[in-house]
């Protein structure tokens, strides 16, 4: 499979801005609190599947624009169409925003999001799904589903979420639909972190990971993906195949020589 550069980009949906090797989504209008659209929601999926194969994004930072994250789907462009279509037409769509999912946790790139304001609905799944979060003090987190008749299980909630926060604090999270407030986000582990600059500190996390090893980047984020699936002992073996896949690479010899000459290592990702 050939690899790909994506720096070049032009997104259509949503803003997208690279620096190095960083990688910065924008959800763009924040006249709405940055709603997602159907053509969002594709654009978002086949970006994050594009990055599967791109060699120069190394890590990835999700926000919105005007202080606010993502309100979910928008009430006028997505929620009232979904009240008229078929049950196989609604099935293609879960699907599809799912999909979303898929392909946030298969791409090799860590990726934070910067959660400000207003994080509801698939803005709140976005934020899950990603491997950092990063919150304002004004951040609120809500799975809304419940408050607009829906279940909770939507786009790997009840998979992912217990996974971060535990069973009992996701099961009070997906039955009431409230919204989860930066600081008790931050006790549960939701958030990584609170700040008041979360943009600067995502920016700078970002940089770190992307100026490191980054293929041995994208095995961690790998296993820990895959290693929900397996027993202890699976997950151990699959532990001892990567490492020994990272063992070969440039810049594990790379460390060895610098920390033999007392220096800082260089990674290059080969």
């Amino acid at each position: 499979m050939q690899l790909t550069e994506l720096k070049d980009y032009r997104a259509t949906h949503f803003l997208w801005e690279t620096d190095g090797t960083v990688g910065t989504i924008t959800l763009n209008r924040p006249e709405r609190k940055n709603p997602l659209t159907f053509e969002s929601y594709v654009e978002l999926r086949d970006l994050f599947r594009d990055l599967v194969y791109a060699s120069d994004i190394n890590a990835i930072v999700i926000r919105g624009a005007g202080g606010n994250f993502c309100s979910g789907g928008d009430v006028h462009e997505i929620i009232g169409p979904l009240t008229k279509m078929s049950m196989q037409e609604l099935l293609a769509f879960t699907r599809m925003t799912g999909d979303l999912v898929k392909a946030m946790r298969a791409c090799r790139q860590p990726i934070i999001s910067v959660v400000e304001g207003v994080c509801a609905g698939a803005g709140a799944i976005i934020a899950m799904s990603s491997d950092l979060r990063y919150a304002s003090t004004d951040a609120g987190v809500a799975f809304l589903f419940n408050r607009v008749g829906l279940a909770g299980c939507d786009m790997g909630a009840c998979a992912i979420l217990p996974r971060i926060i535990g069973q009992g604090r996701a099961s009070d999270l997906l039955y009431s639909g409230r919204s989860l407030k930066a600081e008790e986000g931050e006790r549960w582990g939701f958030f990584n972190r609170i700040s008041d600059t979360p943009l600067a500190e995502a920016m700078k996390t970002a940089q770190r990971i992307a100026n490191g090893p980054t293929f041995a980047n994208g095995i961690t984020k790998n296993q820990l993906h895959q290693e929900w699936n397996m027993s202890v002992d699976q997950a151990i073996e699959a532990e001892a195949q990567a490492q020994a896949i990272c063992m070969q690479t440039e810049d594990f010899t790379r460390a060895y020589n610098a920390f033999v000459s007392k220096e800082t290592p260089v990674f290059r990702g080969d």
